[in-house]
């Protein structure tokens, strides 16, 4: 049974096989609760993350993945889809060629990190996709941050804040530090949740260090909480 909606913008030939598995395998009552828990952001098939997974799996396995050249047209073509599993597969379709992915394909991260965003798609792009590109380039760093850092726009705030989630020791302490300082003020929730992930992440390879810079600075009480969550007793 079909879950959520069935209007359909153009889709690139590459995701076709998977269209009618997805609508084959989604379920209305999902859809609804699926919708629910995001807050509206879009639309839902009813498809749920580990039965998308293997469907998605399949379809590599039939299909390959698409060439470095077609790739922005590919994503691009899912975003485009009114149903969020849609989203989520180009998501994963980055996360498995991160690798591959140069300073070139900042801007169009960028473009979908600013496309229908909420923190299920903005997270996984910031700390799986655009972290590894900007770990194997670090002469796009500072620019990237920079630009990011101070945009208006709070999802790219977050990605600033969070894109160094998973580099552990390889950490730019000074920049993930000075990104928290500028936003610390910041009334937003998903920028406060995020400030404290980002000090908790980077505690379990600097907690002296995370814990001197918490103590310095006027952070809310939720990033502060956050922060500290693992080395509380």
């Amino acid at each position: 049974m079909s879950g959520g909606a069935t209007r359909y913008t153009t889709l690139h030939p590459w995701w076709e096989p998977l269209r009618t598995e997805m609508s084959a395998h989604g379920r209305i009552q999902d859809a609804i609760a699926m919708q629910a828990y995001m807050k509206g952001i879009a639309p839902f098939l009813g498809i749920k993350t580990p039965a998308r997974r293997v469907l998605f799996k399949k379809h590599l396995a039939l299909c390959g993945t698409p060439s470095m050249v077609e790739l922005p047209a590919v994503v691009r073509a899912a975003f485009a889809q009114p149903e969020r599993e849609w989203h989520y597969c180009a998501v994963d379709l980055l996360v498995k060629q991160a690798r591959k992915l140069g300073p070139e394909h900042l801007p169009l991260l960028e473009e979908l990190i600013t496309a229908k965003s909420w923190w299920d798609t903005v997270d996984l792009l910031a700390s799986n996709v655009v972290g590894v590109v900007l770990k194997r380039h670090p002469d796009a760093v500072a620019r990237w941050n920079q630009r990011w850092i101070d945009s208006p726009d709070r999802w790219l705030n977050r990605t600033a804040i969070l894109f160094q989630l998973k580099w552990k020791h390889d950490t730019e302490e000074a920049l993930l530090f000075a990104n928290v300082r500028q936003h610390a003020a910041h009334p937003d929730f998903f920028i406060r949740k995020a400030i404290g992930w980002a000090l908790r992440a980077y505690s379990i390879s600097a907690p002296l260090a995370v814990e001197r810079f918490v103590a310095q600075q006027n952070l809310s009480p939720l990033s502060r909480r956050e922060a500290l969550r693992l080395m509380q007793v």
